[in-house]
């Protein structure tokens, strides 16, 4: 196959027109939060057959950018950026998707604590402090029986595919609405897979008008479920180990998201506090900064690259921001990176649909795996993924990589090799890994946000048809 020659753009930040008052004011106003009717799960409750989005921009505005989140994230990973696009693209809103699982959260005490309704003690004995010492708290946090949400195993792709075309077909209106569909990290990858999925016939390139991959894609040079045997070798595990997937070892799956909340809450509310929970016994060691530190200084220790050790497992919410003050009886964060650790406390202090996905089903990965290769595998057919029009996509694609996305230079041979694949007229490709941790384009100050300042102008490109 004839290989068409690519647009590759790199760091140069173009001057961005001036944004109205009236825009921006729209733009960065309280977010509309709704429901989307979504697919219907077999063996799944009719509650949680929908997802939530949170919407940036001006209903009326004629182009959409739906946004997907990542592995264990969730809709406010988007907070930061979701508004800064809207009000910088003219026509544009935003859609932040937070998928089905979402429903499964209980985040009533984290928005008490947002809105100054309870104290930061009161959040952390609420969600993590009963576990030890004070098991007579309450009221107190009730973690899920996994033993009888046994249908979350079925939560894989086809589920979150359909619905994603559900949110999609809403955002189109009929054809009324232009709508761009992107996604961070694993949501990147199931960017890169509506294009190439079969909805009953119709191939889904057809809602959209382009393709946007933040440090996530398909197609990526690396050991995917290919085989038969594999598959039903990842579905036997996944009975035997339960239907959510744990971050931090050791701990249950839905301690990711509390200790992560938790953390940016106490940093938004008292940065220069003494933190509320690095003393606590179940903190993760490789979250305990070695001097006593502020609430801002335990959330930077646990999300900067460079501060903490770079090997902790942790790189799936790593930034660049600063470090650790170098003196003090209870040290302090000091920002030096493009990532402010008060962007990291307002990202991830975010509620309702938050920025953790508490109960993330590894149905989810498994199938991922398997549709990397963008086409039916044995694989694919043994796990119901509906993969056969990869070679008729032909919009637009964007994409950025960071230090995990780019490491071998893993999602530039993506995303070239999906241009080959298809019939894709432009690629325009960003390369951060040597100074961006996997949330830097979230999370950077838009100053010094190479994802901003380079899709912004992307976008405005896209034609409203």
């Amino acid at each position: 196959m004839r290989v068409r020659r690519l647009a590759l753009f790199v760091l140069c930040a173009p001057a961005l027109a001036p944004v109205s008052s009236a825009a921006a004011a729209r733009a960065t106003a309280v977010p509309s939060i709704f429901s989307v009717a979504g697919d219907t799960a077999p063996g799944t409750p009719r509650r949680y057959d929908h997802v939530m989005i949170r919407r940036y921009g001006s209903p009326t505005a004629r182009k959409v950018l739906v946004l997907v989140p990542g592995m264990l994230a969730g809709a406010g990973d988007f907070s930061l950026i979701g508004p800064y696009l809207a009000a910088h693209v003219p026509g544009l809103q935003v859609w932040a998707e937070m998928r089905r699982e979402g429903a499964l959260q209980d985040n009533s005490m984290l928005v008490k604590g947002l809105h100054g309704q309870a104290s930061v003690q009161q959040v952390f004995d609420y969600y993590l402090g009963w576990l030890l010492a004070k098991p007579s708290i309450s009221p107190r946090y009730k973690p899920l029986d996994a033993s009888q949400y046994g249908f979350v195993d079925d939560w894989g792709l086809a589920v979150a595919m359909n619905d994603l075309h559900a949110v999609i077909l809403k955002a189109g209106a009929g054809g009324r609405r232009t709508v761009i569909l992107g996604g961070h990290s694993l949501g990147g990858a199931e960017a890169a897979i509506y294009p190439a999925w079969d909805f009953n016939g119709r191939a889904g390139y057809k809602d959209i008008a382009g393709i946007v991959g933040i440090d996530g894609l398909s197609l990526l040079p690396r050991s995917s479920i290919s085989t038969a045997a594999e598959a039903n070798a990842a579905l036997a595990k996944l009975q035997a180990s339960g239907p959510w997937t744990s971050l931090l070892p050791g701990l249950p799956p839905w301690a990711t998201g509390a200790f992560a909340e938790v953390s940016a809450l106490a940093t938004l509310k008292a940065p220069h506090a003494r933190s509320v929970q690095q003393s606590f016994a179940l903190l993760p060691s490789l979250l305990k900064p070695p001097f006593p530190a502020t609430n801002a200084g335990v959330l930077g220790w646990g999300f900067d690259t460079v501060a903490s050790n770079p090997a902790n497992g942790l790189s799936l919410i790593q930034v660049h921001s600063g470090h650790l003050a170098t003196s003090g009886a209870v040290r302090d964060w000091v920002d030096s990176g493009p990532t402010p650790i008060e962007n990291v406390a307002r990202a991830f202090s975010t509620e309702p649909i938050g920025p953790v996905d508490w109960y993330y089903p590894t149905r989810l990965s498994i199938d991922v795996g398997a549709a990397d290769p963008l086409t039916e595998t044995p694989a694919a057919r043994v796990l119901g993924l509906r993969l056969g029009h990869l070679r008729q996509v032909n919009v637009p694609l964007y994409a950025i990589q960071t230090a995990l996305g780019g490491n071998n230079n893993a999602l530039k041979t993506a995303a070239r090799a999906m241009k080959r694949a298809s019939r894709i007229p432009s690629l325009t490709f960003v390369d951060k890994r040597a100074s961006y941790g996997h949330l830097d384009p979230l999370l950077a100050a838009p100053a010094r946000n190479a994802f901003l300042q380079t899709v912004v102008p992307w976008l405005r490109r896209i034609p409203v048809r």
